[in-house]
């Protein structure tokens, strides 16, 4: 008897726990209270005060471009006086044959928000464009015409201005770095032109990267963003913008449950210099920087791959004064570890212009602290040039040496004027690389240089098959090359030794 009641206790208690988890998962009250908080904050179900505070600050953003129609042909040059003029003229008219480009206007609709009073409006550099002239709507119905106050494809956000007598509603921006995957997240957008939509979902994931830009470090989202919702809002759960919806990945064109938003951690700082200088002024290290694989960090010691390998220093960048040389690995900027190489350049370029930074660095096994005053990227882009030729391939039949899958060649005149060389190039140039070889699958190509190997200098093919075997005695696994084109620039690439 005692043991059927201890049994239907069992099953009653059950039954209990399976009936407060589905009472919890579809929203209702739920019957255990020290797990409900816990589990409602996950996927938020009742958000109609949260819109009520924040949707007069959402807004619908049409933006108009009037371009020439360059798909127009023009009418080709036919005798004139003749009976089939008229018949002509129908003709190629009907066909899209003209004889001066017509314009045209293309209109895309986005979203966007409020976040000053006096009319400062932010959205994704995309939905605007080149656009000449741009609509503001507002749930109230108003359409205000907006001015550009500044814009970045960069990080894709764009600020507007609009006027009006009185004071706008706005909204304001939270703290990125403090939404935790898993939090209630809801987006405000105009998807497909249809006006103000609200979706809600939980924020999916953190640092995403979708190779859309330099400083790619997305939040993801499981609440649905269409098109039309580029430029709209995320909120947290406390009604702060914590990101820019920006794009989808679907096959289809809409929403799978894949968004992702710009962080405001990431576009808050831009914000501010669009403002106040109609312009961006990021920080500029002056370095080229490459990912740090397994085989370099087994290569230079670093133990586990970290950090960001220098390739190159520019020679008028801030980087070279401070110390900096090709092949130190950047672990620490500003005292911030260095994971991956991706997360340096959002680093550099978040920091004022002229700031001093103390750059921690790995230089053949010991880590030294350099201290960079940095300068402003837009500068070092604009004195930037790309100079970049392509090889000659059917040279370096005088290879000496082959090793790697490499066939190497010493640097003479020939080479030099087969490959398009520069004087101040040295090394070994690789005259052929063998199909389905380590050195092939890293991309290396005849006219490339080895300058160096596991940092040591290098000037002749047998300098190459030296250092190589003298690596394979020393128990080594790979060997770390610099590799330099014709015009001088360089790179990293670690060669398997097996």
């Amino acid at each position: 008897m005692r043991f059927d009641l201890a049994r239907k206790l069992k099953s009653r208690a059950r039954r209990a726990a399976f009936a407060a988890a589905a009472a919890i998962a579809l929203g209702a009250p739920a019957l255990v209270a020290s797990s409900a908080p816990a589990l409602a904050q996950a996927k938020p179900t009742n958000l109609a005060d949260l819109v009520d505070s924040v949707a007069a600050a959402v807004v619908n953003i049409s933006a108009t471009q009037t371009v020439d129609d360059k798909s127009a042909q023009d009418i080709p040059d036919l005798p004139k006086g003749t009976p089939f003029d008229d018949m002509f003229d129908q003709f190629f008219k009907n066909h899209g044959f003209n004889a001066v480009p017509r314009p045209h206007k293309m209109s895309s609709l986005g979203s966007g928000f409020v976040i000053d009073p006096s009319g400062i409006v932010i959205t994704n550099n995309h939905v605007i464009g080149d656009a000449n002239d741009i609509v503001v709507i507002f749930t109230d119905g108003r359409k205000l015409k907006a001015t550009i106050v500044g814009k970045d494809p960069k990080v894709d956000v764009a600020v507007l201005k609009v006027e009006s007598d009185k004071p706008f509603k706005t909204v304001k921006f939270g703290d990125s770095d403090k939404a935790r995957v898993g939090d209630g997240v809801m987006a405000v957008g105009n998807p497909f032109g249809l006006g103000e939509t609200v979706t809600a979902g939980i924020l999916s994931a953190r640092n995403r990267n979708i190779d859309s830009g330099p400083y790619d470090d997305f939040l993801q989202t499981d609440a649905s963003i269409n098109k039309g919702n580029s430029g709209g809002p995320l909120f947290n759960l406390q009604g702060e913008v914590i990101g820019i919806n920006t794009a989808i990945l679907s096959p289809s064109g809409g929403s799978i449950g894949i968004g992702f938003a710009t962080p405001s951690a990431s576009v808050a700082p831009v914000i501010d210099q669009l403002e106040k200088f109609h312009e961006t002024r990021r920080g500029w290290l002056g370095v080229r920087i490459q990912p740090v694989d397994d085989a370099i960090a087994d290569s230079l010691g670093l133990g586990a791959a970290r950090g960001a390998l220098v390739a190159g220093v520019d020679d008028k960048g801030p980087a070279k004064p401070a110390g900096l040389l090709p092949g130190d690995v950047i672990v620490k900027f500003d005292g911030k570890d260095i994971k991956e190489s991706r997360d340096l350049p959002r680093l550099v370029a978040s920091m004022p212009v002229g700031q001093q930074v103390d750059v921690v660095i790995v230089r053949k096994g010991q880590e030294i602290t350099k201290t960079v005053t940095l300068g402003r990227l837009e500068d070092g882009e604009k004195a930037a040039v790309a100079s970049a030729e392509a090889a000659d391939d059917g040279a370096g039949k005088s290879a000496t040496l082959t090793a790697l899958g490499l066939e190497l060649a010493p640097i003479d005149d020939a080479a030099r004027k087969s490959f398009k060389l520069k004087d101040s190039v040295k090394g070994a140039v690789i005259a052929s690389v063998a199909p389905g070889s380590s050195a092939s699958d890293k991309g290396l190509k005849p006219g490339e240089v080895i300058e160096e190997v596991n940092q040591q200098a290098v000037e002749t093919p047998s300098d190459v098959a030296k250092a190589i075997a003298a690596l394979k005695a020393a128990g080594k696994k790979s060997a770390l090359l610099l590799v330099a084109t014709g015009t001088g620039d360089v790179r990293f690439v670690a060669l398997s030794l097996d």
